[in-house]
């Protein structure tokens, strides 16, 4: 397939890009001292040669009360060699690149700018952090702004093609632009004028600071998804007066990060912030940039060819493949590693402080430590189990010169990414095992499907390595009753080789056992495209809608025995699978213990006293047991066993892809 819309040239006020990919700035961590590092440069030097029109970096701290410590700062001079290094590595590349001027007001955590109070608009207590900032003083106003003036001008001295203004998600200028957070009564509160009015001050003061021929980005959230805050048609009216102001380009995304709709999880449909980015393109000349969940080219080429908008961002398209555009270009975009959305090694990473990393791209970030080299002495290497752990390392193996053999029980591949394939908002994890089993594909794998290697199997292949990739089993716990034939393990009910009554009850609410209750009560709402068709011919009330897409044919009871449902799921997600649930009417019992299974009912024990819940159904959810029972079998045959995965302890798909590659690495 070609895309001529999506690698078509553009300009920006004079900074002409090779097409229309913008790779958007996003936290890494690999700053720790907010110095540029060789691990950021690693890092971005790829993507750059790789095809991307722009990067952006940041967000880049514009003063010492912006933000954390480990971002790539631009408030001092001192920073500059290392940010003239990284521009100058990413030109070498032939790429353009951006930095992102962040001020977060009062998303600053005080903890993050040596216990002092955080300033933003006015005094409104931020969710986010749990603190409430000072308000600025109109005196204090106008250094802010010459901040912002002064990082992009630091920006230009550094090599920056172009500065990007955060103006989105709930930071700084979102703050006075907000009637939720600006409680002034001064010039810049009240109207919609008025609390437009700080941001636009900050785009003329960089304008006459850099002067006309410097592109200026603006961060711009369509609809900030706040009940009684701005929708698109403020974000209009703002971008209007910002173009005036001297913005070259907008960058459309939706939400702050206290909203409650999601932004970034899969459970966001593909390119589902379109329409925001059209509704500004509508308002305003200069060229327009999309956002949000698109994460491989036929869709960017789609958005593009509607004409709707002018650019597409793919930055966690090319946090987990930095290959994307290279592969697009070439015909190869069957061999992309598509970002499925999961946020495990991005956004759950970054919040745990940790640097990030990518589940699909375990070498993410590592990319100067972490290269699959050539094999020095290519083997025979045996790979037992087609799940995540074993695709990817037999996929890693092959790529370096090794022979690969794989062995499948089942007769497809993909281990347990493919009992995401019913769950509602789960559904890219199939994505991922789609885009490992192409790669083995196109290698030369010896893939078995439908064959259980044993003792046997193996000595007659004669490996010089076996690696055991088993996965895992689930568990049953010693519960009266747990024979019954109408309980069922959670894995066959996902996998399809169970069903359920009307009346059922989930044992575990860890993150199977909540994603399983998700299915279960997802069953006989309306689906998307009938939803669809129900709307556009207004053939039944708004409220009898809501209701088909609230409440499904099943009635879910979920019983955990720990206090807190989910703790395995990561807490950029967990919210999202919980509002879900609540939505779709699911019961989840906490610290409650299922004590016996009956004809017709689950008893419980919660707070010291025996209840029984109806059940037609019971699912099993109880956690699992590591599978590798053959690694001790083959002990003394084969010069080297290595057991990754589930195999080695059941965890996330995160930890089974690393491990996966890192094996791959090793052999």
């Amino acid at each position: 397939m070609q895309f001529p819309h999506l690698f078509s040239p553009v300009s920006i006020n004079g900074m002409n890009l090779q097409n229309r990919i913008v790779m958007t700035a996003m936290h890494l961590g690999y700053t720790p001292e907010g110095t540029v590092t060789d691990r950021l440069i690693d890092f971005y030097v790829p993507r750059a040669r790789s095809g991307v029109g722009l990067i952006i970096v940041g967000g880049c701290p514009i003063d010492e009360y912006a933000g954390m410590a480990n971002m790539i700062c631009l408030h001092e001079d001192r920073f500059l060699p290392g940010l003239e290094r990284l521009t100058s590595a990413v030109h070498d590349a032939g790429g353009r690149i951006a930095a992102q001027l962040y001020q977060a007001g009062r998303y600053t955590h005080s903890a993050m700018i040596g216990g002092r109070q955080p300033f933003s608009a006015s005094a409104v207590r931020s969710r986010l952090t749990g603190e409430t900032p000072r308000a600025l003083d109109l005196a204090e106003i106008p250094e802010v702004q010459e901040h912002f003036a002064e990082a992009a001008v630091r920006a230009g001295k550094a090599g920056f093609d172009a500065v990007e203004i955060l103006g989105s998600a709930g930071y700084l200028i979102s703050q006075f632009f907000s009637p939720l957070t600006n409680l002034r009564e001064d010039r810049y509160g009240g109207s919609l004028e008025n609390r437009m009015r700080f941001g636009v001050e900050v785009v003329e003061k960089l304008r006459r600071a850099v002067g006309p021929d410097y592109p200026i980005i603006m961060r711009l959230a369509g609809n900030d998804f706040m009940e009684g805050g701005n929708g698109n048609a403020e974000a209009r009216a703002f971008a209007a007066a910002l173009e005036k102001a001297g913005v070259d380009l907008f960058n459309v995304t939706g939400g702050w990060h206290e909203t409650r709709v999601p932004q970034l999880t899969m459970h966001v449909p593909r390119a589902g912030y379109v329409y925001l980015a059209q509704g500004v393109k509508s308002a305003v000349g200069v060229p327009v940039l999309a956002s949000n969940r698109i994460n491989d080219p036929e869709t960017a080429e789609e958005v593009l060819r509607s004409g709707g908008v002018d650019l597409v961002t793919m930055a966690r398209g090319l946090l987990a493949d930095p290959e994307l555009p290279r592969k697009a270009r070439e015909g190869k975009a069957h061999l992309i590693d598509h970002c499925i959305g999961c946020n495990q090694g991005c956004f759950d990473s970054i919040f745990s402080f940790r640097p990030a990393t990518c589940l699909v791209n375990p070498q993410a970030g590592m990319e100067g430590q972490w290269r699959a080299e050539p094999a020095a002495q290519p083997k025979r290497v045996v790979v037992i189990g087609g799940g995540p752990a074993g695709m990817k390392c037999a996929r890693t193996a092959a790529e370096r010169g090794h022979e690969v053999i794989l062995f499948e029980k089942a007769d497809r591949l993909g281990g347990q990414l493919l009992l995401n394939r019913l769950i509602p908002g789960r559904g890219e994890m199939v994505t991922a095992a789609r885009d490992l089993a192409a790669h083995l594909a196109e290698l030369p794998v010896d893939v078995r499907l439908g064959q259980a290697a044993d003792v046997a199997a193996v000595k007659e292949i004669r490996p010089d390595a076996v690696v055991i990739a088993t996965g895992a089993r689930p568990m049953k716990p010693p519960i009266p009753g747990i024979e019954r034939p109408d309980v069922v393990q959670s894995w066959d009910l996902l996998d399809g080789r169970a069903g359920v009554g009307r009346r059922v009850v989930v044992i575990g609410g860890n993150a199977v056992g909540l994603e399983t209750a998700l299915y279960l009560a997802s069953i006989g709402t309306l689906p998307p495209e009938v939803l669809h068709f129900l709307m556009a011919n207004r053939a039944e009330s708004v409220e009898t809608l809501l209701n088909g897409i609230d409440r499904g044919i099943k009635e879910v009871v979920v019983v955990e025995m720990l206090k807190k449902a989910g703790k395995d799921i990561g807490q950029s997600t967990r919210w999202t699978v919980m509002a879900e649930l609540k939505r779709l009417g699911v019961t989840v019992l906490t610290g409650a213990k299922a004590v016996a299974i009956g004809d017709g009912f689950v008893e419980i024990e919660k707070d010291g006293e025996a209840e029984q819940l109806q059940a037609d159904s019971v699912v099993l959810a109880a956690g699992s047991r590591a599978e590798r029972g053959l690694a001790a079998a083959l002990e003394g045959l084969v010069p080297e066993i290595y057991v990754i995965g589930d195999a080695s302890e059941p965890r996330k798909a995160l930890d089974a892809t690393r491990e996966g590659f890192r094996t791959g690495l090793k052999l």
